[in-house]
């Protein structure tokens, strides 16, 4: 499963079995085979893009951001385009998509600081890996580590450039320009690229890297201030559009809000338990008393109502708290040691607390 796929199960926001307290969303998907009615495009785009009324979010159709799933934004007026990474990027420059889902390399790769392109969110947590120049361990760079003095090396000249290989034809030039590395070729390529500097097709390469075993693997080495970005996956618009679509402003506000609810639901949970007590005061202070039950800003407690020999009696009550993943079990071995039982555990869904601050600054970027 890849991230994107992870991420679009994991985020109800995407995902067909979300919390249905908030209002169900409706969609149509574009440009994918489905298995149930839609309207299929199948790759061709719109130009009249400014006659149209339907907003548009684009998302990876392959590789490792790429999702088949089909219960996605389902939001009312939002057509959904499943599309190259690359092609989502352009197409939202020439205004045949108004927001899109892309990692930060790709974004940076195509969109080359275009001032059209707005970030809505930098980090959606998913799609972790950077962009890195990588040398081999062996011959003239066994003793190189760092960009620096891969500069300073007299092998490169205008006769014998440093060859690197790389699919990333903008930012892999404007870095090593900028670190002062003048006699360079490129070579363009997809795929794997570690077997360039073996196969004595290169001697170096700037490609994404995430865990790093491919690297070492092919005998090739990350040096210091090799690092062109870390990127993850991100959500981008179309400036343009966001002045002047209708209703794009809006939906943009809520899927912006739900991600934030979500990402900071993320490896939390609810946990409820009973305990027998006297009065609320002596609960609250045995449940402060344990360092891992304190929840986001304290206990919600209430008093749990029984009947007892035909009395009502009010002898025991319900504690509430949020605990994050890591630190479940020894919450649970904190209430039953301060008497609490059926303990009672569900994953959270959103958690909204105050008005996201990437919202004031998406406004603050348009200038309103």
């Amino acid at each position: 499963m890849s991230f994107m796929q992870t991420f679009l199960h994991q985020c109800p926001l995407v995902s067909g079995a979300f919390n249905q307290s908030l209002p169900p969303l409706k969609f149509t998907v574009k440009c994918c085979s489905l298995t149930f009615p839609a309207t299929v495009v199948n790759g061709s785009v719109d130009r009249k893009s400014n006659e149209r009324s339907e907003i548009r979010l684009g998302l990876p159709s392959k590789g490792r951001m790429a999702s088949d799933t089909l219960d996605l934004l389902k939001i009312a007026n939002l057509e959904v385009w499943f599309q190259r990474p690359k092609d989502i990027v352009r197409k939202l420059l020439s205004g045949d998509l108004d927001l899109g889902i892309v990692g930060l390399d790709t974004f940076s790769e195509y969109g080359q600081g275009n001032e059209d392109l707005i970030i809505v969110h930098d980090a959606l947590a998913f799609g972790d890996c950077r962009l890195s120049l990588a040398i081999p361990k062996y011959g003239v760079f066994e003793n190189i580590n760092s960009v620096k003095e891969l500069a300073q090396m007299p092998l490169w000249t205008a006769e014998r450039p440093l060859r690197v290989a790389t699919g990333f034809t903008y930012l892999g030039p404007k870095f090593l320009k900028e670190n002062g590395l003048q006699h360079v070729t490129f070579s363009t390529a997809d795929g794997a690229l570690e077997a360039a500097p073996a196969m004595g097709i290169a001697d170096a390469i700037v490609d994404l890297v995430s865990s790093g075993t491919t690297l070492k693997e092919n005998n090739l080495k990350e040096i210091e201030g090799g690092v062109l970005l870390e990127s993850q996956g991100i959500m981008v618009a179309s400036k343009k559009s966001l002045m002047q679509r209708k209703g794009l402003l809006d939906i943009t506000h809520e899927i912006l809000e739900r991600f934030e609810a979500h990402l900071k639901a993320l490896d939390q949970f609810t946990v409820v338990a009973n305990m027998r007590g006297t009065n609320i005061d002596e609960v609250s202070e045995r449940i402060l008393s344990q360092p891992s039950l304190s929840g986001l800003q304290g206990p919600t407690i209430s008093p749990v109502f029984r009947k007892v020999d035909g009395v009502v009696t009010q002898d025991y009550y319900a504690i509430v708290i949020c605990v994050p993943k890591k630190k479940l079990y020894k919450s649970v071995q904190q209430l039953r040691s301060i008497g609490g039982s059926g303990v009672l555990v569900s994953p959270l869904t959103y958690i909204f607390n105050e008005e996201t601050p990437r919202w004031n600054e998406l406004l603050s970027k348009l200038g309103l």
